[in-house]
């Protein structure tokens, strides 16, 4: 079995979900009392939500760089950055290192090309909804297409991401907030709906919405087990 290396921290609510579904995923495929082997480094999410405003990529660069070495030093056969928002920076991150880095976006893509999907709505924080390193990497790679809500919807889904999730705040208004933007992009015809920022996951679920739903935080924890068992 192979080492995950995971970077956390952004948020450390996400970050333990990845923890609690890579080790029930290995202990679902093996059986007994086993557990995937892993090295995780945590972020201060203060410090990384105020680069992300100042849009200070380059720095925001360095500070995964930094963490992605140190999971490598401790031991991690390849990588995974356990969140969305911070692939921004992903070509910055594979370049310093000497293992792989498992990208979000490719087992996301998998799982919508399994279930025949070629349009796809995507709710996200700001940055990942409106600058092009997700949805480019999602048309360019694999051929699917990328909705996202319009400008104020957009403000929406990210100040319930970074006021109310990522603080573990999870409020039946919010949810059904995010259903309604979820039924405008049904009517421009998407097939189902990305769940793009890790955070999502703990106030939607497929039985809120009549779509397919692709759970990044899912899809990219089991990615890495399958990773770790090759």
């Amino acid at each position: 079995m192979k080492t995950i290396g995971l970077i956390g921290g952004m948020s450390w609510e996400s970050s333990a979900e990845y923890y609690r579904i890579v080790n029930q995923e290995m202990k679902e495929r093996l059986g007994g009392h086993r557990n995937a082997q892993s090295v995780m480094v945590t972020v201060s999410f203060e410090e990384i939500r105020a680069l992300q405003h100042e849009a200070r990529w380059d720095e925001l660069g360095e500070r995964m760089k930094s963490a992605a070495l140190q999971v490598q030093a401790a031991g991690a056969d390849f990588v995974v950055l356990c969140t969305n928002t911070m692939h921004r920076v992903a070509p910055a991150v594979e370049a310093a290192l000497d293992i792989p880095l498992v990208h979000i976006v490719d087992p996301t893509a998998h799982a919508l090309h399994e279930a025949g999907v070629t349009r796809v709505g995507l709710l996200g924080t700001a940055f990942t909804m409106e600058q092009d390193f997700y949805r480019g990497r999602m048309q360019e790679r694999h051929g699917i297409e990328v909705v996202v809500p319009a400008a104020a919807e957009r403000a929406l889904v990210h100040h319930i991401i970074y006021d109310e999730l990522c603080h573990g705040i999870v409020r039946d208004e919010s949810r059904d907030a995010y259903r309604r933007i979820i039924e405008g992009l049904r009517a421009e015809g998407v097939e189902g709906v990305i769940l793009g920022c890790t955070e999502i996951t703990l106030l939607i679920s497929q039985d809120d919405v009549p779509i397919p739903v692709f759970d990044t935080t899912a899809l990219h924890a089991q990615a890495a087990v399958t990773k770790a068992l090759l």
